[in-house]
């Protein structure tokens, strides 16, 4: 899977595309911390999770569709510039007194609206570096392993670092992952030569426009449904037991068996079309759900989130595949972020659902809920048919070998 790493300008936009997308996973802990070291309130904390999380996944497709007009290189400067200033003003709202909590709020929302789509943009990389079929599998699965990897590293190098120093040292040291990862990105050749179409102003072109491609996006609804009440039911389950600093321990393993999964993944010559296998690991993740549920023990239940994580990784991987075989070329950034979003949404939904029931009930029930909702959720996935994905070997006598065909 690593052997993508030696195609031609790959590591020069890989490496720095990581730093850059760290700055997500460092982002919203440290917005997190800030606002309630200064406020003092976890609610005023919690609103500014809340908005930041908010105008991000409202925006995300916008965002998107801008870079695939006007090019990787213009756009992603001006949103990591926005991105990187939203950071830097509230590290030096720190330092004032009085401040009023909407100020919080208003560069919350500014550095949700402006946070660029790396994720997706380096996905459209690797599109461009990569052959349809078994090499573009092993690309997009070692960007999403990498991706968990971030998420595992990101949150304990910034509470690390807010130990140390200050909240506010945890913005600039954001600000600056943002601005000089993507700096260093978008000035690779490979990214430079992604500049942007005006084809996507053609409405028949839009990812949401194609067949089948809203029914995935349903789909994986309940795969971030899955995540939303996974990341409240595990420091749940850790309280219950008396040891809330199990929680992280049990994120981690939930992180790291969705690592597993993207890396097994990334190896198998799988047969099925994406359509059958993305609705199997919609399936499966509801499964593991449910079994997780009928854990009690923070042992069985760390291998239970575990479980459930082998699932998550792959189910963005194969989402991914559907953006990129389904879509017009013009639109691919578009549609990646549409995945991201749908995953995002069926979190953010999930997780305030979650905080109800498992007040009232418990976290089983909301693991159970969730779990028969993935499963239901997965009946929207449509047939497919892409052969150049299940043989990436043979060619499609009747299609061309990067095309896919969604059929309801």
């Amino acid at each position: 899977m690593l052997t993508v790493l030696l195609l031609p300008g790959a590591l020069r936009a890989f490496l720095p595309a990581l730093l850059a997308r760290s700055a997500l996973a460092m982002g919203g802990l440290a917005l997190l911390l800030t606002v309630q070291d200064r406020t003092g309130s976890y609610a005023q904390a919690g609103l500014a999770t809340a908005v930041f999380g908010t105008a991000n996944v409202v925006a995300a497709p916008w965002r998107a569709r801008s870079v695939d007009r006007f090019g990787q290189r213009v756009a992603l400067t001006a949103l990591s510039a926005g991105h990187a200033a939203g950071f830097a003003g509230l590290a030096l709202l720190t330092r004032a007194e009085g401040v009023a909590g909407t100020w919080y709020l208003a560069l919350s929302l500014v550095i949700g609206l402006t946070a660029p789509p790396l994720g997706a943009a380096m996905r459209r990389i690797w599109a461009s570096l990569t052959e349809a079929g078994d090499q573009r599998t092993k690309a997009f699965s070692m960007d999403a392993v990498c991706e968990e990897l971030l998420f595992v590293a990101g949150p304990v190098v910034i509470t690390a670092v807010i130990t140390a120093a200050s909240p506010a040292a945890g913005l600039w040291v954001t600000a600056a992952a943002v601005l000089l990862g993507t700096a260093a990105m978008t000035t690779s050749a490979s990214s430079k030569a992604l500049r942007g179409s005006r084809a996507t102003e053609r409405r028949g072109e839009r990812p949401l426009r194609q067949p089948g491609f809203a029914r995935i996006l349903l789909a994986l609804l309940g795969v971030g449904a899955v995540l939303g009440v996974a990341e409240i039911a595990a420091p749940a389950v850790a309280a219950r037991h008396g040891a809330v600093e199990a929680s992280g321990w049990l994120l981690a393993a939930f992180a790291g068996g969705s690592a597993i999964g993207g890396l097994v993944y990334g190896q198998l010559r799988l047969k099925a079309g994406i359509g059958t296998r993305l609705f199997a690991l919609c399936v499966s993740m509801g499964v593991a759900a449910v079994i997780v549920s009928r854990l009690d023990t923070l042992v069985l239940f760390a291998a239970g989130l575990a479980l459930v994580g082998l699932c998550l990784a792959p189910s963005l991987i194969t989402g991914y595949l559907v953006a990129d075989t389904v879509v017009a070329e013009s639109s691919q950034t578009e549609a990646s972020t549409w995945i991201n979003t749908a995953v995002n949404l069926g979190a953010s939904l999930a997780s305030a659902a979650a905080g109800v029931v498992i007040d009232r009930s418990g976290a089983a029930l909301a693991l159970l809920l969730v779990g028969l909702l993935a499963m239901a959720l997965a009946t929207a996935v449509p047939r497919t048919r892409a052969r150049a994905e299940a043989h990436p070997t043979e060619p499609a006598p009747s299609a061309p070998a990067d095309s896919a065909e969604l059929r309801p």
